[in-house]
Order: C-alpha cells, then structure tokens, then sequence
C-alpha cells in the first residue's frame, strides 16, 4: 500500500509498504478520506514534542475516515462495510522502516474493538474514540468530525459555562470550532482576535460575537472597552509563546489562560507585569480519546440537526495522488480551513 511520509530533511514522499496486519481484536480499515492537522505541520517542522530527529522518517496523518474491509476473530462492535473513524497505521519495521506518527495518510489503517478486550488495562486507548458513522454522513466530509470531537472534548475539560467571557486567538480551522461549538453551548460572549478583515467575517460567520484586528491597534484597548475589568478566558488556538503573553494582560483577577495550540519552543518564558495577580495557565494539547469518543454522539446529534455543517469548515478536497501539493499550500498558509485527502 502507499503511505505519506516526512523526512527529517523536512522533505516528503509517498512510499510503498506493507498493508498492516490484524489481531484478533482488531479490524483492517481501507481509508477513504483523511484530513490535514496543525499537528501534522509541527511534526514536519520537528517541534511536536516527544518526537525526536532519531524517530524520521515517519508516516503522517491522524483523521482519517475509512471502511472496514477484514475483521478479527474476536471482534464484535465492527463489520465489513461499516464507515468508521480514526484508523491508525502501526509503524513499519525491516530494512526501510518508518516510525508512525499515527501514520492515517496510509491506504490501510487499523481499530481496535473494545468488546473484544477482557480487562480496561489492555484496551488502547485510541480504541475508545474509533467509532463507527451513520450511513448518512458523507466520508468525504467525515474527517472534520475528529477536529469537532477533539476541540469539544477540550471545551468540557476547561470548563468554559454560559454567562463567561472569553477571547479566542487564532482564525484556522481549530479556532473556528471553538467558537462554533461555544456558542452551541450557549456562550455569547467571545472576542476572536485575528490579523485581517477577511479572518475576521470568518471568525464571525462562525458566532464570534465581537472581532478584534490585532493589525489595527492595541488589543487590549479594544478588548477593554467591552470587558472594562478583563475576560474570565483567553484561549490560545496558534502555540505562541506572544499570543499567551497578551493574554496574561487581558485575564480578569482569576482568569485562566487556555494552551491549545502546540507551541513551537519547549519552554516558554512570561511576563508578568501586566498579568493579574491571581491567574491560571491550562495546556490542553493532546485530546484524551476516550474523552473525545464520548463527545461522539453529542456531534452526530448537531450534523444530523443541521446545527454543524460539516462543509462549512472545509477549504479544499485534494486526491491523495496530489497530497505533497495539499500540504504545500496548508504550510504556505494559503487556505483558511480544512483540507482533505481523497483515496
């Protein structure tokens, strides 16, 4: 089968390797559509952390949609034919081996049954957030359900409520879900900060309720004059070291700073000079999967409500054949949305 890999050299290749073999509790899953992660970039820019220069080349690729087409002896939950979500590729050892970074931009990709697990100790923990998708939903589009899972998963771990404030920086793909899935909840309050008139009716379109262009002026200028005593959160959506800065200086006493975006650097230094006195630091930066499998049905329940339209957070669909040109333009920073891999 073939599979995308990045080298340390930063370059990329589609190789030819082994389709993956089952165990009994597991089933083989031909991939049908993938799509593409700001964890993806930080692994090809060698700054996601515990990923070392010594672990490349590696097979890219975490959100993938795909269909079953083999199960294993002791599976139960899947059946040939069903569509399901976040298949993974194990890494490729030999002569020419690859390490996985969850390897999903594979033509083959595997899950794991949970029912077919006889103590929770033995259970991977991706097997808790590969499930199984209603017939309705269309693959092509399905792979946006892993960014809405993960981003509402994160949203219940910190503990955002109706009635609070709140600014979002950032205006990708993961920022425009914070804000959509925020205000399906019922939070109103939310500032997006971004760098341009364009991002900005994005970010609107999505429900934020007021938008800041930081390349106007002083964010916390603007931000005042609505929130005169600060905002109970800033959620940092990019990973800058800058971005977490500004945010100390618009926390109210107590606020909290929330880390989604994987910052580039393994240490951070902060300034706390215009922070309150009393504040919190949260990093959120790698979705515990039973968490987001149980977010699951919540964000199938809103798609089949026409309450998330899962066309809405997509930019472009590329062929797999054309990838390497997909990730070129995600990384020049010319799309504003999701993009996904067709197989």
């Amino acid at each position: 089968m073939k599979t995308f890999v990045v080298h340390s050299s930063n370059q990329f290749s589609i190789e030819e390797v082994p389709v993956p073999e089952i165990t009994s509790k597991q089933a083989l899953v031909k991939t049908l559509a993938c799509g593409i992660c700001g964890t993806d970039a930080t692994i090809i820019e060698q700054s996601f952390k515990g990923f070392h220069i010594s672990d490349y080349p590696m097979m890219l690729g975490h959100e993938a949609v795909g269909e079953v087409v083999k199960i294993g002896s002791e599976v139960t939950s899947f059946q040939i034919g069903d569509i399901v979500m976040l298949p993974f590729t194990p890494a490729i050892a030999g002569n020419n081996p690859f390490s996985s970074g969850w390897g999903a931009f594979s033509e083959y990709g595997v899950v794991d049954d949970v029912q077919s697990y006889k103590s929770i100790e033995e259970i991977p923990e991706t097997a808790y957030a590969q499930k199984k998708l209603p017939s309705w939903i269309s693959v092509k589009e399905a792979p946006v359900l892993v960014t809405l899972r993960e981003v509402y998963s994160a949203i219940q771990h910190f503990g955002i409520q109706k009635g609070q404030s709140i600014v979002v920086y950032g205006s990708g793909t993961v920022a425009i879900t914070f804000v959509k899935l925020m205000r399906l909840l019922g939070i109103e309050n939310i500032t997006a900060v971004v760098r341009s008139e364009e991002k900005g009716k994005l970010l609107s379109k999505f429900g934020a309720e007021v938008v800041i262009d930081s390349s106007v002026g002083s964010v916390k200028t603007q931000l005042l004059k609505r929130n005169s005593q600060g905002v109970d959160f800033v959620l940092d959506a990019v990973g800058s070291e800058a971005i977490i800065n500004e945010g100390l200086s618009l926390l109210k006493d107590r606020g909290e700073v929330l880390c989604y975006g994987v910052p580039k650097s393994t240490a951070l230094k902060l300034n706390l000079e215009d922070a309150p006195y009393n504040w919190n630091i949260n990093f959120q930066q790698m979705p515990r999967k039973e968490e987001e499998g149980a977010c699951h049905e919540q964000i199938i329940q809103w798609v089949e409500e026409g309450k998330i339209v899962l066309s809405d957070f997509i930019f472009a669909t590329y062929p797999f054949e054309r990838i390497t040109e997909a990730f070129e333009d995600y990384l020049t920073g010319k799309t504003n949305k999701k993009i996904i891999i067709t197989y």
